[in-house]
């Protein structure tokens, strides 16, 4: 297990959802941070490296696809696991995430609060932080 607690930035424009995800990443030990739109997302990324992008697709301004083709763009060799979230089914989309570098896709309509932070804690190896429960801050 590691020493600190695992970084995930958490993407989602809608409050409800975000409080949700991030209520429930905290308590499994995870350290969160937020960004409701994908300009404060691609500022939070250059500010400092994150273990995981919890990002949703549809978000106003710039997408999520948007997001991670500038991220790759601008750091093509780095090691953070994306997971997409999207209420969409389309094969299109779904196809160019994965084209641009996500680990996965989660239909938020198919997958409870606690199957979402199962399948992040297996995207990063089953591992969330030594110090459970560490002060949540978004």
């Amino acid at each position: 297990m590691d020493a600190f607690p695992r970084k995930i930035l958490l993407t989602e424009d809608e409050k409800f959802v975000r409080d949700l995800y991030f209520r429930q990443l905290s308590k499994a030990g995870f350290l969160v941070k937020t960004a409701v739109d994908g300009k404060e997302a691609l500022e939070k990324l250059k500010a400092e490296p994150f273990d995981l992008l919890l990002l949703d697709i549809m978000l106003p301004g710039m997408n999520g696809l948007q997001v991670l083709r500038e991220f790759k763009t601008q750091n093509p060799t780095s090691p953070m696991i994306t997971i997409l979230l999207t209420q969409l089914g389309q094969e299109a989309v779904i196809k160019e995430g994965f084209k641009l570098g996500a680990h996965a896709y989660l239909m938020k309509t198919s997958y409870t609060p606690d199957q979402i932070i199962n399948e992040v804690k297996r995207a990063l190896g089953g591992q969330s932080t030594l110090p459970p429960n560490p002060i949540p801050t978004q």
